[in-house]
């Protein structure tokens, strides 16, 4: 019979737990760019969709705001990050790439069913005669899409199950 002995629980510097491999200075410079050191991941890219979210909240009172939310388009993490001004941009790269895969994969399913949740919308709107109709797609994306920013944020900052057991055990 053999035995298993728990795996120990990531290195923690303060009240931040590191993963595996990550060396304190990569940490350092990793939240001095405003990307999490646990996951690899930013919350700017999250600042792409709720300009989507800004958007589609004016279209009710002013319609005419509903062409602005037409030139709206999906961009991926690496894109948004090649088009944007965030001066890490590179190392918000490389550390998305070489984020934990099941991390990476659970905040792309949610960045994929945003990107699904507005492309579809902006279809519609497209499709859309009246600026009623126009304004109660902008309603309903917005109560479907921002529930799932905040889930992303989420995953970004690391909220975890295994979170909750090292501060319960710490």
């Amino acid at each position: 019979m053999t035995s298993t002995a728990p795996t120990p629980p990531a290195p923690a510097h303060g009240d931040r737990m590191m993963p595996m491999g990550l060396d304190e200075d990569r940490a350092a410079e990793l939240r001095a760019a405003n990307i999490n050191p646990r996951t690899g991941l930013a919350t700017d890219y999250l600042n792409h969709f709720n300009e989507a979210i800004m958007l589609l909240e004016m279209i009710p009172d002013m319609p005419e705001c509903s062409g602005d939310f037409l030139e709206w388009r999906p961009l991926s993490y690496a894109e948004h990050f090649h088009l944007s001004n965030f001066k890490a941009r590179d190392l918000a790269i490389s550390a998305y790439e070489t984020a934990d895969p099941a991390i990476r994969a659970e905040f792309d399913q949610l960045a994929g069913t945003m990107t699904s949740i507005l492309t579809a919308v902006s279809q519609a709107m497209r499709e859309a005669s009246q600026d009623k109709t126009r304004a109660r797609l902008a309603e309903q994306a917005t109560a479907w899409v921002k529930p799932l920013v905040m889930a992303a944020g989420g995953v970004i900052n690391g909220g975890s199950e295994g979170d909750i057991d090292y501060i319960m055990t710490h």
